[in-house]
């Protein structure tokens, strides 16, 4: 079958691919906003898409949520729900700023049983591993998963990730607990974040800047520019 693709085709499609299931209107926010009909626009772009077998699609869901062609997941599974809530935390990111780097449930050990955070992003210049706590669960079970953090911290393995910098030190992410419950897990080595969402995260970060930007004031200022701190 010859037929030719768009840029923006190819772009859904990849954003498909690596979100893993991504419903309609999040389709039109990120790629035909700016369009006069953007859900009409988008509407046929997904048909022409699913017709040609470049993606799949599942209609248990309103609007219809997009699938990878080769999704292994079932079109009726509560998986869909997860890479979903995993999708609006990085709307929400965007709306601040385009996170980079961005791998959907990453797996920087390469091994069963290490870390696996669904979200790996480097946002306005930071890294972080963010979990998605959709459930609530024992604060033993989500201290173990701190533990795990910790362990890898400790291995140095994630110095050589691909996405360390290579003109300065290596950085370990901060981590992202995006979660309704507060949980009283703690770590003396790495940085742990509790937050209900990316708003609050940045109504911390803009918190944090404001006090050390009236600090700066009173005295001399720093040659090293603003640290945050988004404890």
């Amino acid at each position: 079958m010859s037929f030719r693709l768009s840029q923006r085709d190819k772009d859904i499609i990849g954003f498909i691919n690596q979100f893993r299931a991504v419903d309609r209107d999040s389709l039109v926010e990120l790629f035909f906003k700016q369009l006069k009909s953007p859900v009409n626009a988008c509407n046929s772009v997904m048909v022409r898409l699913y017709r040609l077998g470049l993606i799949e699609r599942t209609q248990q869901y309103s609007p219809t949520v997009y699938l990878p062609i080769d999704a292994k997941i079932k079109k009726n599974s509560q998986k869909i729900l997860h890479f979903l809530s995993i999708l609006d935390i990085y709307k929400q990111m965007c709306t601040y700023g385009t996170p980079k780097q961005v791998i959907v449930e990453d797996k920087p050990t390469g091994r069963k049983g290490g870390i696996e955070p669904d979200l790996f992003c480097i946002f306005k210049g930071s890294p972080f591993w963010i979990e998605i706590q959709r459930n609530q669960y024992s604060e033993q079970k989500m201290q173990a998963k701190i533990n795990l953090y910790e362990d890898f911290f400790f291995s140095d393995e994630w110095k050589a990730l691909h996405w360390q910098p290579e003109d300065r030190a290596a950085i370990f992410p901060s981590v992202i607990l995006i979660t309704p419950v507060r949980y009283a897990v703690s770590s003396e080595h790495i940085r742990i974040i509790q937050v209900i969402s990316i708003d609050e995260l940045m109504e911390k970060y803009r918190s944090s800047a404001k006090q050390q930007r009236d600090g700066r004031s009173r005295t001399s200022a720093s040659s090293g520019g603003i640290k945050i701190n988004l404890t």
